[in-house]
């Protein structure tokens, strides 16, 4: 039973599109109930007449041998009831998560668990209960570590929580700054002792709203002040903080690994950013999440993820590729389609890898792996986003469907690049147009008109003629 995993699965209140990127009132919306959340119970009384979903998890040993496996699992509620399960074990090994190639970026934060278990942020007792969230992260492939280097990246108005930053900037009585990094060297190496470790991306130069803040020592508290990227006040602000980050990241032997993030950022801002960090040092890399796609810079942009309705230049993402720039896709609320919503066919999710792989994608980003609304077991809903947008693995710590189906999705991913190496290196060009053709049906319109579990039941099927 060790590799055989039943779990309980909770039900959530969760709404509709309702034109994605909108406030809203619940009141509006179809609102109804949707399986996501899978529990950590033991227990659970079940009324009459009821429907209890289960999760089964199933981890197939890699030593065993290829063939079909059947048994039985029993179900105890006032009588047993014995289910009969079959798998059938291929001949081929998928390999573990920490060599994955797909590039997963789930942004993560810290704050929202210290929060709701109501404990000290920063505390042992923080970094304790945070290990069990972000191992489980790691195990789905997760490459990057989201690390705030300022108080509310996001702005104040965009996010619905606190969102502070890993590194204090004080600004002393003299003028001269102090950057302090215990809290930030503290988190860097807590999430990569969880296996996270491939990459940092530091959030953020460019805020929503161009709000900076920094702990002034002469007034003794907390300011703020508004930069337009490309002002003296900015340049100053920025300046003299990379010159210091610089050198520290250096002397933690992590700068090779660390971009400075922006997110839906516009052009003009960005070739700021771009300018000021190559004046400092030219190795330093940049990571956008963009909701245009900006050619121009596009070489400049080590890690570059753009909308799911936009498309780099296939020249551009050759080169791109060649050079090992992670070059992924996200979504957020302005999609229909593949954004993890509560509400959407779960299959969805597993369409993610699939997309990635049929457009030559490195991967996926998402915005929010954990900012939960008021009450996360009961109400997915949110007054700004569609419901789900906010997170997608729940307190408890709780997987959910939605996630599973994701990490679904990038095992399938895993298998058609392998298949592809394999191919390549043997010279199969028949079998490499066959795959072609099966990623082909991987087009976000078909989704208007054709569940995804249709189109994603047939794939597998040819998948695993290979």
């Amino acid at each position: 039973m060790k590799r055989i995993k039943p779990a309980f699965v909770r039900y959530v209140m969760a709404d509709e599109y309702g034109g994605g990127c909108t406030v809203r009132k619940a009141s509006d919306l179809d609102s109804s109930l949707v399986e996501d959340p899978i529990d950590i119970v033991e227990k659970i009384p079940v009324e009459p007449y009821s429907v209890q979903p289960v999760w089964v998890s199933i981890e197939v040993p890699r030593n065993i041998p290829a063939g079909k496996y059947e048994g039985i699992l029993t179900v105890d509620a006032g009588g047993k009831y014995d289910l009969k399960i079959v798998l059938d074990i291929l001949n081929r090994t998928l390999p573990p998560p920490e060599v994955w190639k797909f590039d997963l970026d789930l942004w993560q934060y810290p704050a929202p668990i210290a929060r709701i278990h109501d404990i000290e942020l920063w505390s042992d007792e923080h970094f304790n209960l945070m290990r069990e969230y972000f191992t489980a992260l790691a195990k789905a492939g997760q490459k990057v570590i989201t690390a705030n280097i300022i108080d509310q990246p996001w702005g104040n108005d965009h996010v619905h929580f606190d969102d502070p930053s890993l590194i204090k900037w004080i600004k002393r009585r003299d003028g001269s700054w102090d950057f302090d990094y215990s809290i930030f060297d503290k988190y860097i190496s807590f999430m990569m002792s969880c296996g996270i470790k491939q990459r940092i991306n530091c959030y953020s130069m460019v805020t929503w709203d161009l709000f900076f803040s920094y702990y002034d020592e002469a007034k003794g508290e907390s300011v703020s002040f508004k930069a337009e990227p490309g002002s003296k006040e900015y340049e100053e602000y920025w300046k003299t903080m990379l010159n210091n980050f610089t050198r520290h990241l250096k002397s933690k032997g992590w700068f090779g690994i660390t971009a400075i993030a922006m997110d839906e950022r516009p052009l003009e801002s960005m070739k700021v950013v771009i300018s000021i960090l190559k004046s400092i040092d030219p190795g330093w890399r940049i990571a956008l999440a963009g909701d245009s796609y900006h050619p121009e810079i596009a070489e400049d942009i080590y890690d570059y993820s753009i909308a799911s309705y936009l498309q780099f230049d296939d020249d551009v993402l050759a080169r791109r590729k060649e050079r090992s720039m992670p070059s992924t896709f996200y979504t957020a609320c302005k999609e229909r389609h593949l954004a993890p919503y509560t509400f959407a066919p779960p299959a969805e999710n597993a369409w993610i890898g699939w997309f990635a792989a049929a457009g030559g994608y490195t991967g996926y980003l998402f915005w929010a792996y954990n900012t939960w609304v008021k009450d996360p077991l009961r109400d997915s809903r949110f007054n700004k986003w569609p419901s789900g947008t906010c997170y997608q693995f729940y307190p408890g710590p709780r997987t959910s469907i939605r996630f599973e189906k994701l990490i679904e999705g990038i095992q399938d991913f895993e298998k058609i690049r392998i298949l592809r190496e394999e191919f390549t290196r043997e010279g199969q060009i028949n079998n490499h147009k066959r795959l072609d053709e099966i990623l082909s049906s991987f087009k976000i319109e078909k989704l208007d008109t054709i569940p995804a579990e249709y189109i994603l039941k047939k794939a597998k099927e040819q998948l695993n003629t290979f």
